[in-house]
């Protein structure tokens, strides 16, 4: 394998051979040395990769625990996990291991469960020989033919529900030669959820079998969770790094139409198989499908992971951040160069009196005033004119609690932007809002309209103000 890549032509090349055709014979009779227990990892981290040269015997031992977790900031629902976590344990062997997989049920369980993995040969894909009750534990094995990334999921009626409950995760058959290094590799799953309650809503949710057979899902998320790649948990990244994801689709209902907002992919595992697509925008996954992606990231920033169905993204919570540090790069991106009065030819050209022309504040009246022309260029498509949001999706301004306890944290939002969830008004959002980039003048007079408007506290910003506020970007390297 090689130990250094010189180019994206020489790294593409590397891939193409890394999947190539199975060589069934070759597999079925390949010398099986010693054993080793399976090293699984939960998301989104992933197992280290193989580095022995020969096959042995792998042992998996996933054990199924029925448990209630956050399927969203305030809100509960039952999952059933493969491991504790929601997708389950990230398995990685090698072509031509002999797998010896271990099921187990755990006592508290109140259903039985078994095992599909799409990358066994054999009847049910394991399903068969894997039907396990509470307290019991079942034993198969398979020999590990096909290298590429396959979906597991629970495959005991109503298997639908069992999958729309969380019962899938990712294994990974690692080609005899391996992969391409990389400097850092990340598991992804996308999943779509049936609750009682709408999005949102508090406290504890039950599934709804009658979303779930109408494919009306009230969550489409990453790993589990609207939160569990954003805020503190984001994914991390610095300038220069070549980035591995290893994204599965457990559906069970919808197909993904998987982006990062910011990045080309240089290189696509078409559905987890040898076939390598490069320079792609966005790729599709279906439902019991995978793909493994790579780049390199070039700009500091958060790079946003959505389903490009993009209603999913940011009225469901399929959304997740990648952190990337490190300094700018102009000739890369330069960001805001200029920002400039547009007239469009045979347009009508307005009277426009001497006041209105000032750029600069001399007074509230001109903060207001200014400030209003900002809001309703930058603010208003997600907070409305009328400043009441977007109920489930973008918090109101309009008599805001959040807004008023804190004008320090909402210059920081301005300035940097924001991702995770808040409560306002008491009720929870979550999603992202990136850093405008405003003047400090502009955020002092968008805020102070804000504030001047709709039951607020009619507080004054100053462009001080906003100016004591440090920037990320100064702080550390990227928003």
């Amino acid at each position: 394998m090689c130990k250094k890549i010189f180019s994206i032509a020489i790294f593409c090349g590397l891939l193409v051979g890394c999947f190539d055709e199975k060589g069934s014979d070759a597999n079925a009779t390949s010398e099986i040395r010693g054993e080793e227990e399976a090293n699984l990892s939960s998301p989104p981290k992933v197992p280290s990769p193989i580095t022995r040269e020969h096959n042995t015997k792998v042992i998996v031992k996933l054990e199924v625990i029925e448990k209630k977790m956050e399927i969203a900031k305030g809100v509960e629902y039952t999952f059933w996990t493969f491991g504790g976590t929601v997708p389950g344990k990230f398995i990685r062997i090698k072509e031509g291991d002999l797998v010896e997989f271990h099921l187990q049920n755990h006592p508290s369980s109140k259903m039985p469960h078994n095992i599909d993995l799409h990358a066994v040969t054999g009847p049910g894909g394991g399903a068969v020989s894997s039907f396990t009750l509470p307290g019991h534990e079942s034993v198969f094995s398979f020999k590990a033919l096909n290298p590429g990334l396959f979906v597991y999921h629970c495959a005991t009626a109503p298997v639908g529900m069992h999958i729309a409950n969380g019962m899938y995760g990712l294994i990974l058959v690692e080609p005899r030669g391996g992969l391409p290094k990389v400097d850092k590799e990340y598991y992804v799953m996308q999943g779509d959820f049936y609750t009682k309650g709408k999005f949102g809503k508090q406290g504890y949710q039950p599934f709804d079998m009658e979303k779930a057979i109408d494919e009306r899902p009230t969550y489409v998320l990453f790993n589990g969770s609207s939160t569990s790649m954003t805020g503190d948990k984001a994914l991390t990244a610095n300038v220069g790094e070549r980035i591995r994801l290893f994204v599965g689709n457990g559906g069970p209902n919808l197909v993904s139409s998987f982006h990062v907002i910011g990045e080309i992919f240089d290189n696509v595992h078409r559905e987890g198989g040898k076939n390598i697509d490069h320079n792609v925008q966005t790729t599709l996954i279906p439902a019991g499908g995978a793909t493994i992606v790579d780049f390199k990231v070039e700009a500091p920033g958060n790079l946003v992971m959505v389903d490009h169905s993009i209603f999913r993204a940011f009225n469901k919570g399929a959304l997740a951040l990648i952190n990337v540090k490190g300094n700018e790069e102009k000739k890369i991106y330069s960001g805001k160069i200029e920002d400039n009065v547009y007239l469009p030819e045979g347009a009508a050209i307005q009277e426009v009196s001497e006041k209105e022309k000032v750029s600069t504040a001399d007074n509230l009246e001109d903060q207001i005033r200014l400030g209003k022309n900002i809001f309703s260029q930058n603010c208003a498509a997600c907070h409305q004119l009328d400043g009441k949001g977007i109920k489930g999706a973008f918090p109101p301004l309009a008599n805001s609690d959040w807004l008023n306890e804190n004008s320090r944290r909402a210059i920081e939002v301005v300035k940097n932007g924001l991702s995770g969830s808040l409560t306002v008004n008491g009720e929870v959002y979550d999603g992202v809002m990136p850093a405008l980039g405003l003047s400090d003048e502009d955020i002092a007079n968008v805020l102070t309209y804000v504030y001047n408007s709709w039951g607020n506290s009619r507080k004054v910003i100053t462009p001080a103000d906003v100016k004591s506020v440090p920037s990320q970007s100064s702080a550390g390297g990227g928003h």
